[in-house]
């Protein structure tokens, strides 16, 4: 079995590896975009999110003196420690789904996050970083097209869904740019766009902090063919529809965020 040391690692030895959902971008004119509207800024704490080669990462240093970042591939670990200094890049080898953000915060500063998510757990991930959105001020991710499009649907369609209502509910959302599957090696099987994120600093929404939002967004979502009385029957009285003036004929996709929030409001008080 080959095993790679320091000196042997090179762009082209590290391949991208299918389980962590590796696509290395490259291109550097989206890279400059990206650079451009994300404006990074020494005076924040800015963690970037699966660096793998490092091609985002030079550009960050090329504006800014220290970036954090956090990467689960020892051989990209070895390889980015070995082509940056400690104090330019500041690496944390650790499974991003478990990872602590908290544990990047000094006296109540905020971060900036910024990253080519994995395809394969980039809705779990968002749902992981909605715990830390108290202590983030933005988020810049390339994320799987179809994706996005789900996160900026509007209610009545078919992208609207639980993805969309439990990150809008506490986020603003923006589409920024496409990035056509070329600008990667390898090039994923589908078209990518980049988002900003911001976490709403208040409550936009009254109801969505309710421990009921999730659960009754999950269960709508659930069974998302039938009808709000149907799927939530176990969960939601039907006097909560009458009082909050939600029609339980209605589908969940129908429902706004606000709607949705209302109903969990209720719900949590009944």
């Amino acid at each position: 079995m080959f095993i790679h040391t320091v000196n042997s690692l090179t762009p082209l030895s590290l391949q991208a590896r299918k389980r962590f959902g590796q696509h290395f971008l490259h291109d550097q004119e989206i890279i400059q975009r990206i650079i451009d509207r994300f404006h990074p800024d020494n005076n924040e704490k800015i963690i970037e999110i699966g660096p793998g080669r490092g091609a985002l990462t030079e550009a960050l240093l090329q504006r800014i003196d220290q970036l954090h970042a956090v990467e689960i591939d020892r051989d990209l670990i070895m390889y980015l420690s070995n082509r940056f200094s400690p104090a330019q890049l500041v690496l944390h080898q650790a499974d991003v789904l478990n990872f602590s953000f908290a544990s990047l915060v000094d006296n109540g500063e905020k971060l900036r996050l910024i990253g080519n998510l994995p395809y394969n757990i980039s809705t779990p991930l968002l749902f992981h970083l909605l715990e830390y959105s108290s202590s983030i001020s933005d988020m810049f991710f390339m994320l799987q097209k179809e994706v996005v499009t789900r996160l900026v649907a509007q209610p009545g369609g078919k992208d609207y869904g639980r993805l969309t209502v439990m990150m809008a509910c506490r986020c603003d959302i923006e589409h920024i740019l496409d990035v056509p599957p070329e600008s990667f090696t390898p090039p994923p099987k589908v078209d990518s766009s980049v988002i900003k994120i911001i976490p709403h600093a208040e409550v936009k929404y009254p109801g969505c902090e309710t421990p009921h939002f999730a659960e009754l967004v999950k269960r709508a979502f659930g069974q998302r063919r039938k009808t709000l009385r149907n799927s939530l029957k176990d969960f939601v009285d039907e006097c909560v529809f009458s009082t909050t003036g939600i029609d339980s004929s209605r589908r969940p996709e129908q429902l706004t965020i606000e709607e949705f929030a209302r109903l969990a409001k209720t719900t949590s008080v009944t």
